[in-house]
């Protein structure tokens, strides 16, 4: 009886563990989203003025503040192009993608589309929840939204069904990143028939 119970116990208290790609070019915020996220869901976190170029990956293990059956794995995979190649060996094992845009590096806006649709592209992302942040929107010299959406916009054709969003954030402030952690669960809910969760 008493492993009945405990089998039980155990089945009732398991956890769905989702990954998610924390994905986009050096220097838009990928690292500071991630620390701010940390903070936001009261775990220990760097000190953000402490922050630099990430050279290779951070992990984070959160567990989800509204669900608590819930754990994201999020891998924060530098951006600087010699990194890159490395994305793809990811997608695979990923549920979801958020995919951080420095809202006020319009120099490169251009690339930030061509490597977001490369991204798009590759047969192994097919299927699973993109979310693009509009980073730094605290800024007064940011792109205002609406521009970022339309550029956003033109990818989006690509994803056919596929669940999509543009949010801004400021990953400095906070603002808006436990939103947007909050649309990407409710895609990954609904997308579990086709990329269950591990169970922990």
């Amino acid at each position: 009886m008493f492993h009945l119970a405990k089998g039980l116990y155990a089945n009732w208290n398991k956890k769905e563990q989702y990954s998610l790609l924390i994905l986009g070019l050096d220097n838009a915020g990928k690292t500071t989203f991630l620390e701010t996220l940390k903070n936001e869901s009261n775990l220990k976190s760097k000190s953000l003025d402490k922050i630099t170029p990430t050279v290779g990956q951070n992990v984070a293990l959160i567990p989800f503040v509204t669900h608590p059956n819930i754990i994201l794995k999020i891998w924060d995979v530098g951006g600087q192009e010699t990194l890159r190649s490395m994305w793809s060996e990811y997608y695979s094992q990923c549920h979801g993608i958020i995919f951080v845009v420095d809202s006020t590096d319009i120099e490169r806006m251009d690339e930030c589309k061509q490597i977001l649709t490369s991204i798009v592209m590759d047969d192994e992302v097919e299927g699973i929840p993109i979310l693009m942040l509009a980073n730094k929107q605290d800024r007064d010299d940011r792109m205002e939204i609406q521009d970022i959406k339309e550029i956003f916009n033109q990818i989006a054709e690509h994803l056919s069904a596929r669940d999509s969003r543009v949010l801004p954030v400021s990953s400095l402030t906070g603002e808006g990143i436990m939103d947007a952690i909050k649309w990407m669960v409710i895609r990954l809910e609904r997308n579990k028939k086709n990329r269950p969760p591990i169970y922990k």
